[in-house]
């Protein structure tokens, strides 16, 4: 009985042995499963910020871009605005002239040299007419790159 009983702890202690040899080794089995995952998930993560950069880089242009654009579409509807108050400025300066002319009397001198003035503000209309056209098709341009 003494031999058995000998026997059964011998046999009980080397199946233990196995049984912590197979724990460590499953252990670091699983060390070395986690490290590698880590290094994956590291790699990931580097990815992810790159993509992420790039995208906030496309991004930005696009802003600047816009921005641009903005700017042009502005400066298009100022230049139009300045253009059209410059050809009221002189419509309206014509009229008075023509006001004076039929309500005053003035020498015939005079007279031709209102309406030599008027001509010449006829002419500056219809540049500014022309400028007008160019500036209409530019904004035109301009709201069609937004």
């Amino acid at each position: 009985m003494n031999k058995i009983f000998k026997i059964a702890v011998l046999a009980l202690l080397f199946n233990s042995q196995s049984f912590f040899a197979q724990e460590a080794q499953t252990t670091s089995e699983q060390e070395i499963t986690f490290k590698k995952s880590d290094v994956e998930t590291q790699k990931l993560i580097k990815e992810n910020h790159k993509k992420l950069d790039d995208k906030i880089q496309k991004l930005k242009k696009e802003q600047k871009d816009l921005e641009s654009k903005k700017k042009d579409l502005d400066k298009s509807e100022s230049n139009l605005k300045s253009t059209k108050e410059k050809i009221s400025k002189l419509e309206l300066a014509n009229q008075k002239i023509e006001n004076k002319i039929t309500t005053t009397s003035v020498s015939d001198e005079e007279i031709q040299k209102q309406k030599i003035k008027t001509k010449e503000n006829e002419i500056a209309i219809q540049k500014l007419k022309l400028i007008q056209i160019t500036q209409e098709k530019e904004l035109e341009k301009a709201l069609s790159a937004m």
